[in-house]
C-alpha cells in the first residue's frame, strides 16, 4: 500500500536544521493530508510503501511557514523592556500567548509610539533536511461504534 491522502502512516523520522541542531528523531505516527505532519514533509512522502526511505531538504516556506504569510501586529514600544532600540529587520523572541511557545516578532515598520511586528515561529526562515523510513502504511483506525443507550448503567449517587 502507498502513502496517499487519508492512509495511516507511521514513520522513523530525522528532522534537523540544515547545518544545525536536530530537531525531532522519533518515530510518528499520523493520517496523510489531516494536517499533523510538516507540509513538505508530507509532499515528499507520496507514494511510498512501508520499508521505503528518503533524505532530502524541505525549503523553509515548506517547513514551518513562509515568513511572508505569517501575521502582523502592532504593539507599542511600552509593551518591550524600557531602552529597546528598533530597526526594521531587528528581531525579538517573546512568549505566545495562551501555549506559552517561544514566537519572533520580526519588526516590519517603527513609529515614535508604536511598533509593527511580523510573528514567526522560530524555524519559519530555515531549511530542514530530513531522514525517513516508512514502516508502516494502512488505513486509518476506525473511531469506536458507540455505545447503545440499553448498555449505559447509572448508579444511584
Amino acid at each position: 500500500m502507498k502513502i496517499e491522502k487519508g492512509k495511516r502512516v507511521r514513520m522513523r523520522v530525522h528532522l534537523s536544521v540544515v547545518g544545525g541542531d536536530t530537531l525531532e528523531k522519533a518515530t510518528v505516527e499520523y493520517v496523510q493530508g489531516s494536517g499533523k505532519m510538516l507540509p513538505g514533509l508530507e509532499r515528499e512522502v507520496v507514494g511510498l510503501s512501508a520499508g521505503g526511505k528518503k533524505t532530502g531538504v524541505i525549503t523553509a516556506a515548506n517547513g514551518f511557514g513562509d515568513p511572508a504569510h505569517s501575521p502582523q501586529k502592532k504593539m507599542n514600544k511600552s509593551d518591550f523592556p524600557a531602552g529597546t532600540e528598533f530597526s526594521v529587520g531587528s528581531r525579538f523572541t517573546a512568549k505566545g500567548e495562551g501555549n506559552g511557545a517561544d514566537i519572533v516578532l520580526q519588526v516590519m515598520r517603527v513609529t515614535t509610539t508604536d511598533v509593527e511586528v511580523r510573528l514567526m515561529h522560530p524555524l519559519a526562515d530555515k531549511d530542514l533536511h530530513f531522514d525517513i523510513e516508512v514502516l508502516a502504511v494502512g488505513e486509518p483506525s476506525a473511531p469506536p461504534p458507540p455505545m447503545p443507550a440499553a448498555a449505559i448503567k447509572l448508579e444511584d449517587a
